[in-house]
């Protein structure tokens, strides 16, 4: 497994990360011992930067990696975030609390959770629209000179709210969806960040498992997937979707990859400052993500994939409009 280093300030970490949400909520019933197994098949194929946040489950995906994470300290750079509020059940979160007085509270439970002394980074899950950026990320800052945190990251953060938040303390990484049906991002935060020097993790980089298969039954998956509430896989919307991955499919074929290695190699080649961590529960899936990061490709490959998969093409939004009022990343000015 390659390395890459987040930001100018930022730690060094596997090229490709693990994304831990799954493994908890969202894609159908938990299996938690075959997501420890994952976990540790993960590391032990190099893939050392674990992913999780406390809304993941409701605290419960914290829990859950933590006996993993507290073995293996020493192989990985562990992230998680705070600041948004789960409903009961778990699912997408649409409230978000990032009042100051929350910050220590809330990393002093996720340390308990994990059972280990200092996280390596902690992000702002979403920008609370009803707090200024400099107050949560002034208070994220005393966990830094406390050494409880190492380094800081915000999570779908627009332009403003980056540059505020990074002349309050520095920003290693910005999280956000990105992805061939999520481009948004290399138009509206991409440059702030390399301007900057803050690392960009993508997050869902296989679009909630689209790309990966993009002749997806909806039908089939788990009655309770949230992929049955989200607009990109909605009847028509789904048909348009479909339409674009020809490309994909085809270049999958001709590469004797996967479309979910080939969707992750794009990414790769995107950037040195690009670090995507593509989820899942499955070792299947971890051995496939990881062997991404051999795939070599060609500008001409890129730029075809880009052709097929235009800035802002995919239909249907992300998320629900609920949960899309909380995502500043989607727009250039960060309103």
């Amino acid at each position: 497994m390659h390395t890459r280093k987040l930001g100018r300030n930022g730690p060094v970490v596997s090229a490709i990360g693990l994304g831990c949400m799954g493994m908890s909520q969202s894609y159908g019933p938990p299996d938690d011992a075959e997501s420890i197994r994952t976990l540790n098949r993960a590391i032990d194929l190099g893939v050392t930067f674990i992913d999780t946040a406390d809304a993941y489950g409701v605290s419960e995906n914290e829990r859950l990696i933590a006996p993993v994470i507290r073995a293996r300290r020493g192989e990985v750079v562990l992230a998680t975030k705070f600041g948004l509020i789960p409903p009961p059940g778990g699912g997408p979160a649409t409230i978000v609390d990032a009042r100051p007085g929350r910050v220590r509270e809330c990393c002093d439970a996720s340390l308990s959770r994990l059972g280990i002394d200092v996280i390596d980074l902690y992000y702002l899950h979403r920008i609370d629209p009803q707090v200024p950026v400099e107050e949560t990320v002034g208070a994220m800052a005393d966990l830094v000179r406390a050494g409880k945190v190492r380094h800081l990251g915000l999570s779908e953060a627009g332009p403003r709210s980056i540059r505020r938040a990074h002349a309050t303390h520095p920003i290693a990484a910005l999280q956000s969806e990105y992805s061939l049906w999520t481009r948004d991002p290399e138009r509206t935060v991409f440059p702030v960040c390399r301007e900057l020097g803050i690392g960009f993790v993508p997050f869902s980089p296989l679009g909630r498992g689209f790309l990966g298969n993009p002749q997806v039954d909806v039908g089939s998956l788990d009655s309770k997937d949230v992929r049955h509430k989200m607009p990109r896989f909605q009847d028509a919307n789904l048909r348009a979707n479909q339409a674009m991955a020809e490309t994909l499919e085809s270049m999958a074929k001709e590469k004797g990859c996967t479309t979910a290695q080939l969707s992750i190699a794009w990414i790769l080649a995107k950037g040195d400052d690009l670090v995507p961590i593509p989820g899942t529960k499955r070792r299947r899936w971890i051995e496939e993500n990881a062997a991404a990061v051999d795939i070599a490709l060609w500008p001409a490959d890129v730029a075809a994939l880009d052709e097929a998969f235009p800035i802002g093409a995919a239909a249907g939004t992300r998320y629900p409009a609920e949960n899309m009022r909380l995502l500043e990343s989607e727009y250039a000015d960060g309103a």
